[in-house]
């Protein structure tokens, strides 16, 4: 698939997908990765929480892994809070445990990746944020998913 930037093919994605795994997740409330996963996870995602640095703490109720390969089920949507130059190896990592859309946050953009994964026919979105695209595409007369 292309890069995706059409708000229905946003939904369609956002409404199939039932797991997100965040990586670079942080415990400190301010920060992006924590209030952006707090709210996603009110839309009835199962969340996975990936930060080395903070492998076995808990954050927002779940315990944070050590790495993609720890996640035990099928990623649906690989969601990032890394600087754009640690993406390569996250695409890398990625690629070998499998995922189904390549959701990279405001600022964590590597023009490079993104080219590369699309030319792999994966799902790639750039520079959009999850919570957002939730808040506007999810949203049933009120009802969150």
């Amino acid at each position: 698939m292309p890069v995706i930037e059409d708000s229905d093919e946003l939904r369609s994605i956002l409404k199939k997908s039932r797991t997100v795994a965040v990586v670079g997740i942080s415990p400190e409330s301010q920060r992006p990765s924590y209030f952006v996963s707090e709210v996603v996870k009110r839309y009835g995602f199962k969340m996975y929480f990936v930060n080395p640095e903070h492998e076995g703490e808990e954050i927002l109720g779940e315990k944070v892994l050590g790495s993609l390969k720890d996640v035990p089920e099928n990623i649906d949507i690989l969601d990032v809070f890394r600087r754009p130059e640690a993406i390569f190896e996250l695409a890398d990592e990625a690629r070998e445990t499998g995922f189904g859309t390549f959701w990279l946050q405001p600022g964590t953009e590597n023009r490079e990746v993104i080219e590369a994964l699309e030319q792999e026919g994966r799902n790639v979105v750039p520079g959009l944020c999850i919570k957002t695209c939730c808040q506007l595409l999810l949203q049933d007369n009120g009802k969150e998913r």
